[in-house]
């Protein structure tokens, strides 16, 4: 079973297997209240996680994993990802007024890719989990035997004309020879490819207004603008001009509907 779990601008997805289940990515720092509040309201306890698994240690995807872990659950990460631990820790705790718990490296458990099936299995989870380079050198992506794709930030299939003769390309050529069914984003809506099998986004589509506003906030954080001087120029709401700039900063090569796939609008 797979339930997804709503509460900050990064998707987290909840596996439950026949012996356990598998918390795949958290969100940012300071997000730990509305995860509680989001499994709860998904019939689910914190403290029931078997394990987390990270799909690559961004700020977005990691920033509460040792609290969460701190509540019972265990930080299982591939043997890959050992040396990126850490690689955020210096950009969360720059937010002096929100909490980060970097993980504790000691009361991490680590498998080799080789032997993901065999983890996986203790919880009573059919899959493997691979390296998914693209997005980032320690992204990791867990397929599951049903054909359920959990790929973290490898940009989406709709995004795959821009990257073609790359990384991204190279790995998603990977991923879809194992045939998957269908795909869950970090960010973006998850795609059944079945139905889709482009991973096109359908019937989805930004006004020209949005575009050109999400564009005039990128091009001022690539001169170093501050946020505030952000919403003074462009007159967007400060939540809005906050979430594009993180994902622009930690997503870097995205399209602008990338960006706008990756946050919640809701009227802002």
């Amino acid at each position: 079973m797979i339930k997804e779990i709503h509460y900050s601008t990064t998707n987290a997805y909840l596996i439950k297997g026949s012996k356990g289940s598998l918390l795949f990515d958290t969100g940012w720092a300071g997000t730990l209240p509305a995860f509680c509040h989001a499994m709860g309201d998904a019939g689910e306890k914190v403290q029931d996680i078997s394990y987390i698994l990270i799909s690559h240690y961004h700020p977005d995807h990691m920033g509460i994993a040792q609290e969460i872990a701190d509540m019972g659950p265990v930080i299982c990460a591939a043997d890959i990802q050992k040396e990126y631990l850490h690689s955020s820790d210096k950009i969360l705790e720059r937010d002096k007024k929100t909490r980060f718990t970097p993980i504790r490296d000691k009361d991490v458990r680590f498998f080799a890719l080789d032997e993901s099936r065999d983890f996986l299995a203790e919880l009573g989870i059919a899959g493997a989990v691979y390296s998914t380079p693209g997005h980032s050198e320690d992204s990791i992506s867990l397929l599951l035997d049903s054909g359920e794709l959990f790929v973290g930030d490898l940009n989406p299939l709709y995004e795959l004309e821009l990257h073609r003769g790359s990384q991204i390309e190279a790995t998603w050529n990977t991923l879809l020879s194992l045939h998957p069914r269908k795909v869950y984003y970090g960010h973006a809506p998850a795609i059944d490819l079945k139905v889709n099998p482009l991973g096109r986004l359908l019937g989805k589509s930004a006004p020209d207004d949005i575009y050109a506003l999400v564009k005039r906030i990128t091009r001022y954080v690539d001169k170093g603008t501050p946020k505030e001087i952000i919403v003074q120029k462009t007159g967007a709401d400060p939540v809005f001009v906050e979430d594009v700039t993180r994902m622009y900063v930690t997503h870097p090569s995205v399209s602008v509907q990338g960006i706008l796939d990756r946050i919640e609008i809701k009227g802002r």
